[in-house]
């Protein structure tokens, strides 16, 4: 674990297992680290990237949690992002358009410790080419990707994913709701 933090606060980007599919990720806070990752993916600046938080408490000091996002958060079965306005401290080039950004609350063991020891949120994005279809195991994503990542985590390389991905709402201050993927 240590040696992905030191990659991770050097700038550096990983793959690795989320609570869906797996993902390319690095320390949301370095813009570097950010754009390293729509190169390697060759994704277009305009399409924002999620970022995963291990705790309440990371999640409120980055945006305003409407009293909606926690019950959505405490109910859903299937790891949902929640897409919130107005966040706090993080890079431009992460947020959409209308200055939005999606957070996903983590629910597993692995992605929790090394959120925590890094001590930032960290980007999580599909290991694929753009438009490319999403890795549910090790094994799916492409040698070329895995040869453009600074380090490919052994952790549940054997494992397959029950979810091709997250559930997506956009939650308004005024909790106003729409839902962005099931």
């Amino acid at each position: 674990m240590e040696n992905i933090i030191e990659i991770l606060k050097s700038g550096g980007t990983i793959l690795y297992p989320t609570d869906t599919i797996w993902g390319i990720g690095c320390d949301a806070t370095n813009i570097e680290a950010v754009n390293k990752i729509f190169d390697i993916k060759k994704r277009e600046k305009n399409k924002s990237m999620i970022i995963l938080v291990e705790s309440e408490k990371r999640l409120q000091d980055l945006v305003d949690v409407p009293e909606m996002a926690w019950e959505i958060i405490d109910l859903s079965e299937k790891p949902v992002t929640i897409v919130y306005e107005n966040p706090r401290g993080l890079p431009k080039e992460l947020l959409a358009e209308d200055g939005s950004i999606g957070i996903r609350l983590v629910k597993t063991d692995f992605c929790r410790k090394l959120i925590t020891k890094l001590n930032k949120p960290l980007v999580s994005t599909s290991a694929n080419f753009s438009g490319d279809k999403s890795p549910l195991k090790f094994s799916d994503i492409s040698p070329e990707i895995i040869k453009l990542v600074d380090y490919a985590v052994e952790e549940d390389r054997e494992k397959i994913s029950k979810y091709s991905g997250s559930s997506v709402i956009k939650i308004w201050s005024d909790n106003r709701i729409k839902v962005l993927r099931e």
